[in-house]
Parts: C-alpha cells; structure tokens; sequence
C-alpha cells in the first residue's frame, strides 16, 4: 500500500446513488426465496461495477512496464477483512458474466475460505478491479488505495437515507455513496466519470443485471 501511494498518481471520484429501485427489487426477489438464498445489496454492486468495466476497459487491467495493459476478462476482487486482522481481495473470475445468485455464491465462498487460509494463488493474482464495501460497518464512504498493478479500485459505503430532490419534489431517498480510486496513469476523470454514470444507470434496472 505504501508503494501503491508513492507510485501511482490517483485521481479520485464520487457519486450519489439512489438505491430505491434495486432495493425494492431485491425485496420482492427475497421474498420468494429461502434464507440461504437471499441475495444482498453488494452482489448487485458487483455486478454493476464488473459489467461498467466491461463499458470503460481502461478501468479494468494492469498497469505493467510503464503501460496498461487492458484485461480480456473482469476479474472482481472483493476486499474481505480477515479475523485476526488485515484485508485481502480474492477474484471472482468472469463476474460480469456471473448471474447474481452465481456471485452470491462465489461471495460466500471466497468470504469462507479467506478467513481459513484456503485461497487458491489465481484468486490473489487475478483480480483486475477490486469492489471495496464498508457499508456494513456504518462507513458512508470510502476512497481506497489501489492494489497494484491494477489501476482503479471502487468504494460504496452504507445505504442511508437522504434528502433527494427529483423533478422539484424533495423527499428521502436510499442513498449510497460510489466511490472510484483510479490511476491517472491509465485514465482520466472524464473515464472514470463515464465509468461511475454507468454503475449509477446499471443499478437503476437491477432485473437487467
């Protein structure tokens, strides 16, 4: 991390995100199912910032031999905080192309086996966009450093509700805060700007995810 900071010239972003449709969505779609079987709030976030790095590739890669080299697959590492202290972020191989109850599963899974050790190496040296999600910890957002030699990494803090004005009516809404940490090196902030528009418009229509 130290590294990271000295060497990559970050750039950061933040965006609003009313959470309102895809909450209500999940809600009718837990209703149907078993407790084991709900999905959360951050597997769509996944699922919206996997597919948005699909839309602005220069997001999704590696900053290698003074250049980037974009990646063929999304590979979302997902920042899991460990027992006895410390965070990792395992990939989830291909989650743009992942259905929801696929990436819930996975998210269980690589969850379990981090906080016993049983991570797989291609799951530590994949990952080509890390998903950072303090929002279960009450943190309303977060601007991460980027894991090198990835360039850009995606915060989203917890969803709370807030004034939102829309079509000059103020009401309270399900915010959560969207956060992108990116390297300038690869992007700039009128990309990363498309690249957060787009998490925004992709979890506006959660049944298309």
């Amino acid at each position: 991390m130290a590294r990271s900071k000295r060497e990559i010239p970050h750039y950061y972003l933040e965006t609003h995100i009313d959470m309102s449709t895809a909450l209500a969505w999940l809600e009718e779609q837990n209703l149907e199912r078993s407790v084991k079987e709900r999905l959360v709030p951050a597997v769509l976030m996944i699922k919206a910032t996997a597919l948005a790095a699909r839309e602005v590739p220069e997001l999704n890669g590696f900053w290698v031999d003074d250049a980037f080299q974009p990646s063929e697959g999304v590979h979302a590492g997902v920042a899991i905080s460990l027992r006895q202290g410390g965070l990792i972020a395992p990939a989830i191989h291909d989650a743009d192309k992942k259905t929801l109850d696929e990436l819930m599963a996975a998210m269980l899974d690589l969850v379990g086996r981090a906080r016993k050790g049983a991570l797989r190496a291609s799951e530590m040296s994949d990952p080509t966009i890390t998903v950072t999600n303090l929002g279960d910890q009450g943190v309303e957002s977060v601007f991460g450093v980027i894991y090198p030699p990835q360039v850009a990494l995606v915060g989203f803090g917890k969803i709370a509700e807030r004034p939102w004005a829309e079509d000059g009516m103020l009401g309270a809404r399900p915010v959560a805060t969207a956060t992108l940490s990116a390297d300038h090196r690869a992007s700039d902030g009128h990309r990363g700007g498309l690249f957060l528009a787009a998490v925004d418009r992709l979890l506006q229509k959660p049944e298309e995810l």
